[in-house]
């Protein structure tokens, strides 16, 4: 079938899904790594169910402890991309860079195996990354009670991780973070965000703009407004306010190659306006396109991005 059909939404490496629903993943993006030891960074790992009627499960990091491990360490929780529908907490690239994330920042880490769409369309990946955030503030694992730390909880996510970031925060902002002891979410880290809207901002590229939201009206059929739903698109006419949403200091961060690079701008830019109390601040790769660091984790621009993300974690 050729790749501009009109039985097509969007097709890419990744998967090809069609106008009626059906999807065709590429095998690759569902391959999965076990957990357990990491002998190339001294990160341990484990999966966690923690909702069996859903399936929902996490799959905890934890650093090399040092001396007698009485500091505790700030808690991450992180969401992985795919578009939805694609990819898992467990899938190889992304156990990769959360364990070396978790080895450089020390922090324990909670990744979150949301359901996919259209199988399981959105809101799923929104209410199963919301348990998981309520489950890893009750400190119901010993290593979260043993050595997290409540007080410095930060959210993170890449591409559809990312957009699952920012509901996350802003549930957070409206209603509180239910825990056994008082939670607070410091910071907020948006990788390459996946937004949209009903109106082409004029620097995106037409074909990928069309076939985005045709992607979003597939795997979030219910969203309120199509796709200004503002869980796609925050800066809406009638959005929830960017001025409540949930921690002190926000990074956005984007590649220059990515058609999402300039939503992602405007994202950052529209919370920056709001009066929101924290700082955000915005971090470009120069020549880089969507998820590169993910991709090639070694590259001097993957590198600079993980340093910028590790100083964030580390409050510099």
């Amino acid at each position: 079938m050729d790749s501009g059909s009109k039985e097509i939404a969007f097709d890419c490496s990744s998967f090809r899904l069609n106008m009626d629903g059906r999807v065709d993943r590429n095998p690759h993006r569902m391959e999965t790594m076990p957990a357990g030891f990491d002998a190339a960074t001294g990160v341990d790992s484990k999966d966690v169910v923690i909702d069996a009627a859903t399936g929902a499960t996490v799959r905890l990091y934890l650093p090399p402890l040092q001396g007698a491990a009485t500091t505790k360490l700030p808690i991450l929780v992180f969401f992985h991309g795919g578009y939805f529908i694609v990819g898992s907490a467990a899938e190889p690239m992304y156990h990769r860079y959360v364990n070396s994330l978790v080895a450089r920042a020390r922090v324990v880490a909670v990744s979150v195996e949301y359901r996919l769409a259209p199988e399981h369309p959105l809101p799923a990946a929104y209410d199963d990354s919301w348990a998981a955030l309520e489950w890893a503030v009750s400190r119901a694992d010993p290593w979260l009670s043993d050595h997290g730390d409540l007080g410095r909880v930060f959210l993170a996510g890449v591409s559809a991780g990312g957009n699952i970031v920012h509901n996350m925060a802003a549930a957070v902002g409206a209603s509180g973070l239910p825990a056994v002891e008082p939670a607070r979410v410091e910071g907020v880290i948006e990788l390459h965000p996946s937004f949209s809207g009903e109106q082409k901002m004029e620097v995106e590229d037409e074909a990928f703009f069309q076939a985005n939201n045709d992607r979003w009206k597939i795997i979030f059929p219910g969203a309120t407004g199509g796709v200004d739903d503002p869980r796609i698109n925050p800066t809406a006419d009638g959005a929830p306010s960017l001025t409540k949403l949930a921690g002190q200091r926000l990074l956005v961060c984007t590649a220059s190659e990515d058609p999402r690079a300039q939503r992602a701008r405007a994202y950052c830019d529209a919370v920056r306006a709001s009066g929101w109390r924290g700082k955000a601040e915005w971090f470009e790769s120069e020549g880089e396109g969507h998820g590169f660091f993910v991709l090639n984790p070694g590259t001097s621009t993957a590198v600079a991005l993980m340093d910028r993300v590790v100083a964030f974690l580390a409050g510099h």
